[in-house]
């Protein structure tokens, strides 16, 4: 969720295999954005349910609405029916909530043009990030951090944007290590190439501004 990068879940679910033991895989930004349907990170890999067992979904990412899932074997879930007491007593979700994500899920498993649309955001962020001297993190998702280290100049730079009309949240420690602050840009099929193009502008002018300040600074 701060680095973007995906698991090397082939080799876990070999591993798995190796050991006669259970992989359980929590993809909740997977959803949507990978996999040929949108099935996130098992369907991107080409795996299934003899690779990994339990597979626990998040509705409140890719699907815009709210809940969790947990996909498996009848065996596993008539299991947790049975005798989960989170989901025993947890108040069932309302209709109109169960409505829309069945409607976001067949959104997301028809109209390809959304993850297509996504790439190309994502992937001329990358090169226009790259052009600007921005160290990005190796991520090929709609997570992109840019790697900025000092947690003081992250929280500049991000205000800068802010101040420019654009949010980019600056995340600092401890919620990732200790000398790895970030702005972390989160792209969306919503956007648009132009409101790209805009970040990428405002980010070619508040580099500079921000590197020249920790030069006079030093």
């Amino acid at each position: 969720s701060m680095d973007g990068d995906l698991a090397d879940l082939p080799s876990l679910c070999a591993e798995a295999r190796r050991a006669k033991a259970w992989v359980m895989v929590d993809d909740a930004h997977g959803f949507g954005p990978l996999g040929a349907t949108g099935g996130g990170i098992v369907e991107h890999f080409g795996l299934g349910m003899d690779d990994v067992q339990v597979l626990v979904g998040t509705l409140g990412k890719a699907f815009g609405t709210a809940g969790a899932f947990v996909a498996g074997s009848e065996e596993l879930i008539e299991t947790l029916v049975q005798f989960a007491r989170p989901y025993i007593y947890t108040t069932s979700q309302p209709p109109a909530l169960a409505c829309a994500t069945l409607k976001s899920l067949e959104l997301l498993r028809s109209e390809h043009w959304r993850r297509e649309h996504l790439n190309a955001l994502i992937k001329r962020f990358r090169q226009g990030a790259q052009a600007i001297g921005l160290e990005l993190m190796d991520s090929a998702t709609p997570i992109q951090p840019i790697l900025i280290g000092d947690s003081g100049r992250a929280l500049q730079l991000s205000q800068m944007l802010r101040e420019r009309g654009l949010l980019v949240t600056a995340i600092r420690p401890p919620t990732v290590p200790s000398g790895s602050a970030r702005l972390r840009v989160t792209l969306s099929a919503a956007h648009s190439l132009a409101q790209l193009e805009l970040l990428l502008e405002a980010l070619a002018e508040c580099w500079p501004l921000l590197a020249g300040e920790a030069a006079a600074r030093a």
